[in-house]
């Protein structure tokens, strides 16, 4: 089992990469279990929603 560390860094990366096989399922099973590393999943995902809509809004 990943830490909420390890996790956290998955989750960043996924934002610019496609994480492994691998990667995914290790992430995954511990967001089953991690209340906060789902809520920070979700920030992350909002985040990137956000930015992306200010800029087409800047274009």
């Amino acid at each position: 089992m990943i830490s909420c560390k390890e996790a956290s860094r998955l989750a960043s990366q996924q934002l610019e990469r496609q994480l492994t096989l691998w990667e995914r399922v290790q992430f995954r099973l511990h967001l089953a279990i991690c209340i906060g590393c789902r809520r920070m999943e979700k920030q992350f995902q909002f985040l990137r929603v956000m930015t992306g809509a200010w800029m087409s809004q800047k274009d």
